[in-house]
């Protein structure tokens, strides 16, 4: 979280708190009636501070359901991550709606509290502004669409109490959330930054559709690819966005000032914690590569086959951790006696506790590592919607109507700022890689597969999985509260 965002993030706190500093007859939060608070401006912007703060946990969410893919693998190192083979069968695509409830319900729990607060600030009478209402009901769309991406036979929450709501297709789903986005979007802001940055604006709601059309044939079974370029022309014609020269500066512990980076999470070690990949992934002894103040937890790492993907003269590459490791001061390390490298093969799902194992798997440096922190949290702001996504997006739209020039001109602008040899053909197999190289771990990759038809094929730890793991089952305990839940089919 940096400065300029805190009115937002921290919301009525940070309202209040400079009110009582300047006049300690003004009137403070906790004395105006619920049925009044809301009337001006600036308390509306601090209601708007909790609802956007539930963005949080994008990246919690996401990170641990990222490992259904073939670009993150949690392996088994002694007892370590064993956690009753949780990891095994999200890598295995063999999970269950009982047994795995924690993870399923954790996703839509996300989603439809955030839904449920966005609701109740819209039930609020003294909410009168129409852009406030807009930015409000877009962000409530946004979960709605992560939501249908996951579980795809969803509730559509628009309201506030009455009878369990019913469930509805995927197809439903897809047409609200277009319809709503629609209808808000001429009350939406076009500024980008400032006091906007981390907030929903004309872009976040053109880019938000550019995701909803590029999977429509996926969540409809009618594809919509001319919608999807259409959005993507819309957000690079503004021109309030930008390609950074440098990839990793969109991910650096100060990327609050990149102008590629649409939507982000504001984060802030002290402040508005929650963005810890340095631990997930790191070693323990990486401690004192970084000088963090307790020692990482040895966990993710990225699949042997997709680290072998990347071009040596592709500068992504070095989004990976390999190698020899050092101390702060430049010594060597070892485990056990043994050389600290990282390699980038795992020999196995589990394990023997040793050094082999707790070596194995290249780890993520995508985000920038902060060093001699204070806290396991770190300050980069973590990326949900950027620009080089847009134009993944617009080529590969392109790709599939046809317009292979235009297609291949996209894809040459992101190779081309990270070295990479520009392309001179392009497949629908060359887009999904291309899109796996400049979106690793940046939690598309499911949803990527999905809709190249590769989700259920083999890779290393998994077997060829059935069709119906292409969502996830509804939560068990969400069933057993709503009558009006069936289970998704297959499971």
């Amino acid at each position: 979280m940096k400065v300029n965002i805190k009115h937002i993030l921290l919301g009525s706190a940070m309202l209040l708190a400079g009110q009582s500093c300047t006049d300690l007859k003004e009137t403070t939060y906790d004395v105006i009636p619920t049925d009044e608070f809301g009337s001006t401006p600036d308390q509306q912007a601090a209601l708007l501070g909790p609802l956007y703060s539930a963005l949080g946990d994008y990246f919690g969410r996401y990170a641990e359901l990222n490992t259904v893919t073939d670009e993150q693998v949690i392996p088994t190192r002694g007892g370590d991550w064993k956690d009753g083979d949780a990891w095994k069968r999200l890598k295995q695509h063999s999970w269950t709606p009982a047994g795995d409830d924690d993870k399923f319900n954790g996703m839509w729990t996300w989603c439809y509290n955030s839904i449920t607060s966005i609701n109740q600030q819209l039930n609020n009478p003294n909410i009168t502004d129409e852009s406030t209402k807009a930015e409000l009901r877009a962000l409530r769309a946004f979960f709605h669409y992560v939501a249908l991406d996951h579980f795809r036979n969803i509730i559509i929450a628009d309201k506030l109490g009455g009878a369990s709501p019913t469930q509805k297709t995927g197809k439903e789903v897809f047409d609200w959330i277009e319809k709503e986005l629609k209808e808000v979007y001429p009350n939406l802001s076009t500024t980008t930054g400032g006091a906007f940055y981390g907030r929903f604006n004309k872009y976040v709601a053109d880019m938000l559709l550019a995701k909803l059309y590029i999977n429509a044939e996926v969540y409809t079974g009618t594809p919509k690819w001319a919608e999807a370029k259409a959005e993507c022309d819309i957000i690079i014609a503004s021109g309030k966005y930008a390609l950074s020269a440098d990839f990793f500066s969109n991910f650096s512990t100060q990327n609050q000032a990149s102008k590629e980076n649409i939507l982000a999470v504001p984060y802030d070690a002290s402040k508005r914690g929650g963005f810890n990949m340095n631990m997930r992934t790191l070693h323990y002894l990486s401690q004192l590569t970084y000088n963090t103040p307790q020692a990482p937890w040895n966990g993710y790492c990225t699949a042997t086959e997709f680290y072998n993907s990347f071009a040596e003269s592709d500068d992504r590459k070095k989004m990976w951790i390999v190698g020899q490791q050092y101390s702060s001061d430049g010594k060597a390390l070892t485990d056990d006696g043994r050389p600290f490298i990282f390699t980038p093969e795992i020999p196995a799902f589990e394990m023997p506790a040793g050094p082999v194992a707790r070596l194995a798997g290249a780890r993520s440096q995508k985000y920038e590592i902060q060093r001699n922190g204070a806290s396991n949290d770190q300050d980069n702001d973590y990326v949900i919607f950027r620009l080089g996504d847009t134009y993944l997006i617009r080529a590969e739209a392109n790709l599939r109507l046809g317009n292979t020039a235009d297609a291949i001109k996209d894809v040459n602008v992101i190779r081309e700022r990270v070295g990479a040899t520009p392309v001179t053909k392009l497949t629908l197999a060359d887009m999904l890689a291309e899109r796996g190289w400049e979106m690793a771990w940046e939690y598309t990759r499911r949803q990527d597969l999905i809709r190249f038809g590769q989700f259920n094929k083999a890779w290393q730890f998994k077997e060829a999985s059935p069709e119906f793991r292409n969502i996830f089952p509804i939560p068990s305990s969400q069933i057993s509260l709503n009558p009006n839940l069936k289970q998704n089919p297959g499971y």
